[in-house]
């Protein structure tokens, strides 16, 4: 897969957040192997709350910023059954809000890199058509995978201790 990244402000200029979120795919390819697909293309905007505040109102009638939204553009069937040959497919957009990852960051006692490298792989899985809310079991299996391709990174499991 290929990203196609922008980074507007207030996102810190200490960061090479291009290099963070392809890492952040080559961890969760090997454990979500779809995401590999070299037809993919996937853009990630890493950008302010306001600006994820009005994506969120317009695209899902949320008044409210989040930490990333995911707006996929193939389903999952269409995933996991995309041929080798043909034009590039897009698989959908991210967008992370910088302040809300920043505060939950800090609340969490970790670096914004880590929990924007988390942001990443959630919002990537939620593209490839995982999904958290649908039941319990999806939100364990969602979870597995992030932790799994997190931990590939150094990165520590972020919803608490597993074996």
């Amino acid at each position: 897969m290929e990203l196609e990244i922008d980074i507007e402000a207030p996102w810190p200029g200490d960061t090479d957040w291009v290099d963070l979120a392809e890492r952040a795919l080559e961890a969760l390819v090997q454990v979500a192997p779809e995401l590999g697909h070299e037809r993919l293309l996937t853009s990630v905007l890493f950008t302010s709350d306001s600006q994820v505040h009005t994506l969120n109102r317009e695209w899902r009638a949320k008044d409210k910023p989040t930490n990333v939204l995911s707006f996929p553009m193939l389903e999952r069937v269409e995933l996991l059954n995309l041929q080798q040959d043909g034009p590039p497919e897009m698989l959908g957009d991210i967008a992370l809000a910088a302040e809300t990852c920043a505060r939950e960051a800090s609340e969490k006692n970790v670096s914004i890199q880590e929990h924007a490298t988390h942001l990443l792989i959630h919002g990537l899985l939620h593209l490839a058509g995982l999904d958290h809310e649908i039941s319990d079991a999806d939100a364990e299996a969602m979870e597995a995978l992030e932790t799994k391709a997190l931990a590939i990174l150094a990165i520590a499991d972020p919803y608490g201790d597993r074996n």
